[in-house]
């Protein structure tokens, strides 16, 4: 798996469902779209067919952002090489597979990465010692069990099994003429969460789903890197958890409404600090401070035929990153997802999905000062223009048995 530039405020990965990629994940919680659903609500695997279901998702990234701006008021001078383009194209792949039992039980397991960043300048740009390279990488499995309670409602609990590792690089001042060497904090961890949900469908044609993803807590273990002096460390961080809430309105037998608002807590990452492993002092912190982010879609879906349905749809993204915070690592911002995408049925048992997105983030800037949490006096101050975009082309296969 490789989990390229986050493109779900933070380093957090939307890219879970092809269908779904279709509307700008518009109604995700809900029944009817497959069963990849159950990432964001796992009750939602009672839309699944009896016997045995499975997915294949396939999401390529081509993201495209370039930083440009001055370094200046330091030790070491003046300098406005631009980043040139820092985010790297990526593939990312997710499975499910689903099993009805009898009328109210299904049995699921989902395989994702749902968190990643991919984020590499030109070596020697102007902000350098602010970061070089960041790299996060994840894979989770989440097992799962749906209960059909009556018509109206379904419920459903699962566990995560979460495998986080993350590397952030940094140019080394005392490394000499091109500082040829960086200063790097690493580890990895496993760790586990929990999922739950529930789906309401209060009369013919209308469905509420309502989705949880809890924080995973993990203590990296890994090795701090500065002045090429290595130290073993152990780094606490919790991802954040995430509630959703979907519906889907049938307005006739071919045309659907789907909307979605999340809410992802990731002010609970605050300021994680590397702890020595040999003294037990912190050696070093990680500024996070986010805020909470805040996601809203609305799409619909089309009918042409028994085999053909097209869909689209349109998001908005609060992130969690503002001006006051935004780093030359994660230079995020709120942006506006332009989806659309259509489902084909080849027969009873398979079904192909393709989606695509255009995402365009709003004007970016970067200001490291004296008030930003970053701020290095002898590294100087940092004020750049962000200029990015991104395209992402999903697909799937969807098989039942």
């Amino acid at each position: 798996m490789v989990a390229g530039a986050a493109h779900a405020g933070g380093f957090a990965l939307r890219e879970q469902s092809s269908y779904y990629q279709g509307m700008s994940f518009a109604g995700y919680g809900t029944t009817g779209g497959g069963i990849s659903s159950m990432f964001w609500n796992p009750a939602s695997l009672m839309g699944a067919q009896q016997g045995l279901t499975v997915e294949a998702h396939n999401t390529g990234l081509f993201p495209v952002s370039d930083v440009n701006g001055t370094l200046s008021g330091g030790f070491f001078g003046t300098s406005t090489v631009g980043s040139g383009d820092l985010a790297s194209d990526a593939w990312i792949p997710a499975s499910y597979a689903a099993y009805r039992l009898n009328d109210k039980l299904i049995f699921g397991v989902g395989v994702n990465a749902p968190f990643g960043l991919s984020t590499k300048p030109d070596f020697n740009w102007a902000a350098q010692f602010y970061s070089r390279s960041s790299s996060v990488f994840s894979l989770n499995v989440n097992p799962a069990v749906a209960l059909q309670v009556n018509d109206m409602v379904a419920i459903a609990v699962g566990v995560q099994v979460q495998y986080l590792d993350v590397a952030l690089k940094s140019a080394d001042a005392t490394s000499g003429a091109g500082f040829p060497r960086s200063n790097e904090i690493k580890g990895d961890d496993i760790g586990f969460g929990v999922t739950a949900g529930v789906t309401v469908k209060p009369w013919e044609g209308t469905e509420i789903g309502i989705g949880y993803r809890s924080g995973v807590g993990h203590d990296l273990d890994g090795d701090l890197i500065v002045g090429g002096v290595t130290s073993a460390i152990g780094l606490g961080v919790v991802t954040p958890d995430m509630v959703n809430i979907s519906a889907k309105q049938k307005i006739t037998d071919k045309i659907r409404v789907l909307g979605t608002v999340e809410w992802t807590n990731w002010s609970r990452l605050k300021s994680p600090r590397a702890i020595s492993d040999a003294t037990g002092a912190a050696l070093t912190t990680l500024h996070f401070n986010y805020d909470d982010g805040w996601f809203f879609s609305l799409g619909g879906e089309y009918d042409f035929n028994e085999q053909l349905t097209f869909r689209a749809g349109l998001g908005y993204e609060i992130s969690p990153i503002d001006e006051e915070i935004r780093s030359t690592r994660l230079p995020d911002n709120n942006r506006w997802w332009l989806s659309a995408g259509a489902s084909y049925d080849f027969n009873k048992h398979m079904s192909f999905d393709l989606g695509y997105t255009h995402i365009i983030p709003e004007s970016t800037k970067i200001n490291i000062d004296s008030n930003h949490q970053d701020f290095n006096a002898a590294f100087g101050t940092y004020t750049a223009d962000v200029d990015s975009h991104v395209n992402i082309i999903s697909a799937s296969l969807r098989y039942k048995f």
